[in-house]
C-alpha cells in the first residue's frame, strides 16, 4: 500500500484543522457514561458489538454495505466514515469521539492526525480477534465483560474438541479445507488465517501444502491446483446473491479433478457464509464458526 494512500489534500487538512478548533455538538448517539468510540476496521466493529458498545462512527463493511448483516440489529443507524482504507477524518472530527480503534497496516501514517482528534489505538493484526477484543476492552473499561465472553468462548472450543473425539476415537484428526470461492480464483485459508486459527482451535488437521505456506492462504487461478484442496473436510466461503461467485462455484464443482477429491467423494462438504468466515474479524464472526462447525459435527456427515 502506498503511503500516501491516506494522505489527504491541503485543503482537507486546513479543513479538519478548522473543525478541530471549533466547538462540534456531539451527534445523537452519545449516551451518558459510555465512551464515544470510532471504529475503522472490521474486527473492532465486531468486537464493540460483542461488548454492547455502540460506536459513534464505523467504516463501511467490505460487503453487505454499508453494513454485514449480522450487525445491522446493533448498529443501524450509526454514522458510516467511508472507506476502511479511506476514512474521512473531517467526518470523524464531527462525531467527537472519546477513543479511535484503528489498524497499524492501513492508518499509521494517518494516526498523527487522528490523535489531534481523540486518543487512536492501532491495532497490528485485524483477524487477531481475542487480542482485539480485549485491546478494545482494556480502552473502554470492559475488561469483565471480555473476560466473560472469552470464558464462553473457551467452553464451546472444549465442548466441540470433546465431539470431535467422540466422533474419531482412535483415529487421526481430520484434516480440513477452507475454501473461498472468488469470481476469478479459488482461496484456500490455512491455519495462520482468521479462520485457519478458528479451526485449529476447534482441533482440525491441515494437509502438506496448507502446512508448507508462509501467508494466510493460498490462492489459485487454475483448475489444475484442486487437488492441493484435498481434505478430509471442506467449508466453502460462498458470498450470497453474487452470480460470478456462483458461476465460478459451478465450473469448480463441475471439474473432473474436483470429484477425486476425499471430501467430495465421502460428501463431507459445507457450504458457508463467507463473511463471518473470511471478512469479519471478530469474536461474533468467529462464533459463527463454531456454530457452522458444530452444525457439521452433530449432522454426522463428518
Amino acid at each position: 500500500m502506498m503511503k500516501n494512500e491516506l494522505a489527504f489534500s491541503l485543503s482537507r487538512r486546513r479543513g479538519l484543522q478548522a473543525l478541530l478548533l471549533c466547538s462540534v455538538s456531539p451527534t445523537l448517539f452519545a449516551k451518558p457514561g459510555v465512551p464515544r468510540a470510532v471504529s475503522l476496521f472490521q474486527g473492532a466493529t465486531d468486537s464493540l458489538a460483542a461488548l454492547g458498545v455502540t460506536p459513534c462512527g464505523i467504516v463501511e463493511s467490505w460487503a453487505e454495505k454499508p453494513v454485514y448483516r449480522y450487525l445491522r440489529s446493533q448498529l443501524s443507524g450509526v454514522p458510516q466514515l467511508g472507506l476502511e482504507t479511506q476514512p474521512a477524518l473531517e467526518k470523524i472530527a464531527l462525531l467527537q469521539p472519546d477513543i479511535i480503534f484503528a489498524s497499524r497496516f492501513r492508518h499509521q501514517d494517518v494516526a498523527p492526525l487522528m490523535a489531534k482528534i481523540a486518543p487512536v489505538t492501532l491495532l497490528d493484526d485485524v483477524f487477531e480477534f481475542k487480542k482485539t477484543l480485549t485491546v478494545v476492552a482494556q480502552k473502554l473499561a470492559l475488561t469483565n465483560t471480555a473476560a466473560q465472553l472469552l470464558q464462553r468462548w473457551d467452553a464451546r472450543i472444549a465442548a466441540l474438541r470433546s465431539l470431535m473425539q467422540q466422533r474419531f476415537a482412535g483415529q487421526p484428526a481430520p484434516q480440513v479445507s477452507v475454501i473461498e470461492v472468488r469470481p476469478d480464483h479459488i482461496r484456500s485459508y490455512v491455519a495462520n488465517s482468521f479462520p485457519g486459527s478458528v479451526m485449529s482451535e476447534v482441533g482440525f488437521a491441515w494437509n502438506a501444502q496448507a502446512l508448507q505456506a508462509h501467508s494466510a492462504s493460498l490462492r489459485f487461478s487454475s483448475m489444475e491446483n484442486i487437488p492441493l484442496l484435498d481434505a478430509d473436510l471442506f467449508f466453502i466461503l460462498l458470498r450470497a446473491n453474487s452470480p460470478a461467485i456462483m458461476r465460478q462455484y459451478h465450473t469448480l464443482t463441475a471439474h473432473p479433478l474436483w470429484q477425486q477429491l476425499r471430501a467430495v467423494k465421502t460428501r463431507q462438504l459445507w457450504e458457508v457464509d463467507s463473511v463471518p468466515w473470511s471478512l469479519s474479524g471478530g469474536i461474533l464472526g468467529a462464533n459463527q464458526m463454531l456454530s457452522d462447525v458444530e452444525q457439521a459435527l452433530n449432522r454426522g456427515r463428518v
